[in-house]
């Protein structure tokens, strides 16, 4: 972390480096006072800015806006939430996904519906468990996800929907 956190100080300053850690502030954060991102810690200290931790929970935290607007948020969501995850994540996201499935199994008016495939073993990127047809080939992440997508819009198309000029 601090190889990486000096490397991308070296490439910008102000967090300009392009690189994963400034990218996460360019998306996250406030604008500081110098007109560039806030930034969530101190590269060559590591000390937090919890202000700025504050405003990453409140508009970017999935889990806490998720839950702290669930009444809204739960009814449009049914049948929509599918997260997948390699229980091996490089960057350690499967604990983040983990928290976010045991809140949504909390969650009523209504109980979510949200399905998890953790990928034992797989790092970050994993993009859910393959269908059986797949493991024998060699097939894109498209001609996996997409036939279970079509079937999903297929299942939940309205009545008079047109379901036929785009299947080709």
């Amino acid at each position: 972390m601090r190889g990486a956190n000096h490397f991308e100080a070296a490439l910008g300053s102000h967090g300009r480096s392009g690189q994963q850690f400034d990218v996460w502030q360019a998306v996250f954060s406030p604008v500081g006072a110098d007109g560039y991102p806030a930034a969530i810690y101190d590269k060559t200290k590591g000390v937090i800015d919890k202000a700025v931790l504050g405003y990453w929970h409140d508009h970017y935290d999935l889990t806490h806006i998720l839950i702290r607007d669930w009444a809204t948020l739960g009814p449009k969501l049914e049948g929509k939430l599918h997260v997948a995850v390699g229980d091996a994540d490089t960057y350690y996201l499967n604990g983040a996904v983990h928290l976010l499935d045991q809140a949504l199994a909390k969650t009523r008016a209504p109980h979510s519906d949200a399905t998890f495939d953790y990928g034992p073993g797989a790092p970050h990127c994993y993009t859910g468990a393959a269908p059986d047809w797949a493991k024998a080939s060699r097939v894109t992440v498209n001609e996996r996800l997409l036939p279970p997508m079509i079937d999903h819009m297929l299942a939940t198309a309205p009545k008079d929907a047109d379901v036929k000029s785009w299947r080709y």
